[in-house]
């Protein structure tokens, strides 16, 4: 386990994760899996027509990809117990195609609870454009283990 536990968080910290490219395909694919093939997303002439002019990623797909985007940053791989949830998310600003982001966590707040195997991170996370733009932005509560957790878990591994 190379995840770090909750005693390692301090508030103010700040990690960002590498890029990825939101492509055609990407939106293609999640309107399939996702059912929703609003014309925003999947028809260019309709889009052609918007506001926005062109189309563009459906929101929950930048979330996702921001979910993504925190799993490959590490520091919670084999230390993170539940997802809790995600509030105040927003989204800011649309996502077009070929638009490139990147992730930037800062840590909120880190607490143990009352069970000494388990502690509380919460995250703003901000899903960042390759124009230094945040398009979508909130904060992920995550259940993770303290190093009494940690060193029980290594201990039923052997």
């Amino acid at each position: 386990m190379r995840g770090q536990c909750i005693e390692e968080f301090a508030a103010g910290d700040v990690i960002e994760s590498r890029a990825r490219t939101v492509t055609e395909t990407d939106v293609v694919t999640f309107s399939w899996v996702s059912g929703d093939v609003n014309p925003m997303h999947t028809d260019a002439v309709h889009s052609a027509k918007s506001p926005v002019g062109q189309r563009i990623a459906h929101g929950a797909l930048g979330l996702s990809i921001a979910t993504g985007l925190s799993a490959g940053l590490g520091y919670l791989e084999g230390s993170a117990v539940a997802a809790l949830g995600i509030d105040e998310w927003k989204f800011l600003k649309p996502i077009l195609f070929n638009d490139t982001v990147h992730l930037r966590a800062t840590v909120v707040s880190a607490r143990p609870t009352s069970k000494p195997d388990r502690g509380v991170l919460v995250r703003r996370m901000e899903l960042i454009n390759q124009h230094g733009e945040v398009v979508q932005s909130g904060l992920m509560t995550t259940m993770v283990l303290t190093r009494a957790g940690r060193d029980a878990v290594r201990a039923t591994q052997h």
